[in-house]
């Protein structure tokens, strides 16, 4: 961050007012809200050790992910917290006493997931308001079985304990979570699930009747200790079928002032956490617009928030006392303090991907394009803001300005060395420039313009546009150190996953990548068929690029699902729906066999049936070839580096493995954090959660609860 003369704008000093929250008060108005990590119960030391970052960015209040409260709520593979017993106070006191640390307070998401839960370590009969299969993501041959009143006594003493360890723990403000499709609650308030015909069922009251005993339990549990928050679904956006805004009126209208806080979260997870492709800055506003009116308590909410101005205006029209975030607080855990400081050109705006919630679905680390410190905080000592000074005055080369270049010289320049950075074309960016300009991606471009502004202000980095490296160059120009971040190439033979060969082709139709049609070039005639074995975003987009343009689009993959990968950053359903609604033929499971003068011919990929496929185009989004000619040909020279003063060359991001463009931006920050770094001799580079045996008799009985 930047010191010194920055001041902050006065339209933004509303966000700086202390906020009242039951027994507690938040020092300003930006309120981390839960948001998994992919960490939870088997890496909590990195999770501390993320949460404190943010609390130290200036975050007021900073949450967990929902924590699990008992062995019925067992949501594996996820990887969550878990409050089952007093086994796992540790971890969850080293993470609330790590946000403390950093100066915020700490807030806990207990969370019952009911019909959420498949319990597949715990095995366990999963629970809900009537006998219904499980509703998870994975389609769980499980059944929940409908909750007596004896199950339901149960639950609400598993949840006064779970407070009362939430307290033990150091908690300042503990959740009653009843949203997101998620929650075991709002499977009761939802007259999608809840079919009961007792006093739990029915009426708007009796379906939130346990919401209000669990809020009721919170309170008296909490007595003034902490307070107490309630997370709920505003609209499930599924019509008269589910909850609507009406019923939320009149739940948030009854239950007004039991909690201390409302945190407004809308319909599923899907939409809550919706990416920029599919929806705006604040896009949830219409949803929560006038709910504050029905409670004198505070109330939070998200939007993807990312401009200071718009979180102002929040606040002062009166939608919202809190800015609640998560994906901008991943992509820049100092958000708070640079709009406190006047350093909002210094913010590194979230772009929407949702690569951060593919951590949870993929059970790993979170990680994040924009800030690929995330998740590293306790595993390699990376923090966003901060990095070692350089070790020598060495001279640095960075040929390639795509993602892992531009953040290589970022950082590089932020250590203080003397860098040079090259690129053969008219702007920066590389990938990220050039699918920015793609349906829904615009968004994107921030990963360029962040880094770009930045280098501007950095005196010992030297940009060069139009200016083609080659290994004769490079071996003349005396530097140090050489990285080379030239990108790769999407295939044209067809070579990915399905082929691993070269799809046959005798006098094809007119081939083309996805880098021809981001440099401008077009298919000839009128009928495409785009071959998807790529399964990220890429192929649906450039379909949807297509049909826009008057194309007639025919979609064929071997996946069962257009960008199939997308089920991990919410975006499967959306994509699909656009798809469908654009006109454009979709085809899962079937791939290219061969390509033939008239189009191609496809086959099913389980029967192998096949049949023609006319088009006058094919456009292959199947894999890429890193561009890694010049480094290759440096490696092929290295008896001449002495010469030249050069010490070491590699290949960073996609020059050396393709893969996505948070994967190119976090190799740019390695190099720049280990060049010069002494060797450690350790196989495993990072740090790890290792866990501690005990030394007793492996065959006793289990602990109780």
């Amino acid at each position: 961050m930047t010191k010194g003369q920055d001041v902050r704008d006065p339209k933004h000093d509303v966000l700086f007012e202390p906020v009242q929250i039951g027994p507690i008060t938040a020092r300003n108005r930006f309120f981390q809200v839960p948001h998994c990590s992919g960490m939870g119960y088997r890496d909590p030391r990195a999770e501390a050790a993320m949460r404190r970052v943010k609390a130290e960015g200036g975050w007021a209040v900073v949450c967990t992910e929902q924590v699990e409260i008992h062995p019925t709520s067992d949501i594996t593979p996820f990887i969550e917290l878990r409050i089952w017993n007093d086994e796992d106070l540790p971890a969850l006191e080293r993470i609330a006493t790590a946000i403390h640390d950093g100066g915020a307070l700490a807030g806990i998401e207990l969370a019952h997931n009911g019909m959420n839960s498949p319990n597949l370590t715990t095995r366990e009969p999963p629970l809900g308001p009537v006998n219904l299969p499980v509703a998870t993501w994975s389609h769980d041959p499980v059944q929940a079985r409908a909750m007596t009143k004896s199950d339901i006594a149960d639950l609400r003493r598993w949840h006064r304990d779970a407070v009362r360890r939430s307290l033990a723990a150091g908690y300042d403000l503990v959740y009653v979570y009843a949203g997101h499709a998620l929650s075991g609650i709002q499977y009761f308030l939802s007259p999608r699930y809840n079919t009961r015909t007792d006093e739990y069922g029915g009426s708007v009251r009796n379906r939130a009747r346990l919401l209000r005993e669990l809020l009721a339990d919170t309170r008296e549990v909490a007595a003034g200790k902490a307070a107490v928050a309630c997370r709920i679904t505003v609209d499930e956006l599924i019509g008269d079928v589910g909850i609507t805004r009406a019923e939320i009126e009149e739940i948030v209208g009854d239950l007004a002032e039991l909690p201390d806080l409302w945190d407004f979260v809308l319909g599923s997870w899907e939409e809550d956490s919706v990416t920029s492709r599919f929806g705006p800055e604040a896009g949830q506003e219409p949803y929560v617009r006038g709910l504050k009116s029905l409670t004198t308590k505070p109330v939070v909410g998200v939007g993807r928030f990312t401009s200071p101005d718009t979180m102002a205006r929040q606040i002062r029209e009166g939608i919202l006392d809190l800015i609640g975030a998560a994906r901008p607080s991943i992509a820049d855990p100092f958000l708070p303090r640079k709009i406190e400081q006047g350093q909002v050109e210094d913010i590194r705006e979230c772009i929407g991907c949702n690569i951060c919630v593919s951590g949870d679905f993929t059970m790993s680390p979170i990680r994040c394009t924009q800030n690929p410190a995330m998740g590293e905080e306790f595993r390699r000592g990376w923090h966003p803001e901060r990095i070692r000074p350089r070790q020598s005055s060495a001279r640095i080369l960075i040929v390639g300005a795509g993602p892992a270049g531009l953040e290589a010289a970022r950082a590089l320049g932020h250590r203080g060395y003397e860098v040079v950075l090259t690129e053969a074309s008219r702007e920066l960016g590389g990938r990220a420039a050039a699918e920015s300009r793609l349906p829904g991606l615009h968004a994107w471009k921030r990963v360029v313009e962040y880094r770009e502004q930045q280098l501007r202000r950095m005196p010992s980095v030297e940009v060069y546009l139009q200016s083609r490296m080659s290994a004769g160059d490079i071996l003349e120009y005396g530097f140090d150190h050489v990285a080379v971040a030239t990108g790769a190439s999407w295939r044209r033979d067809g070579v990915g996953r399905w082929h691993t060969h070269p799809i046959p082709a005798e006098a094809p139709p007119q081939v083309l990548t996805p880098d021809d049609l981001l440099a401008g070039q077009r298919p000839t005639g009128s009928r495409v068929l785009i071959f998807d074995d790529d399964h990220y975003y890429l192929g649906g987009v450039l379909a949807e690029l297509l049909a826009a343009e008057g194309y007639q689009v025919r979609f064929v993959t071997p996946a069962a699902s257009v960008s199939d990968w997308t089920a991990n950053t919410l975006e499967l359903v959306k994509i699909r729906q656009r798809l469908m609604r654009a006109g454009i033929r979709v085809e899962p499971n079937r791939t290219v066999v061969r390509l033939e003068r008239t189009g191609a011919v496809t086959g099913c990929v389980f029967t192998g049936e096949e049949e023609p496929a006319e088009a006058d185009a094919v456009v292959l989004v199947t894999a890429r070839l890193p561009d890694d000619g010049l480094y290759t040909e440096l490696q092929a020279r290295k008896p001449e580096w002495g010469q030249g003063g050069i010490s070491s060359v590699h290949a960073i991001g996609d020059a050396w493995a393709p893969a996505t463009i948070a994967a190119a931006v976090w190799a740019g920050r390695r190099y720049a954090e280990e060049l010069d770094a002494p060797a450690s001799g350790e196989p495993v580079p990072f740090r790890r959660e290792m866990t501690a045996l005990a030394t007793g008799p492996d065959d006793g009985p289990p602990r109780s609860g």
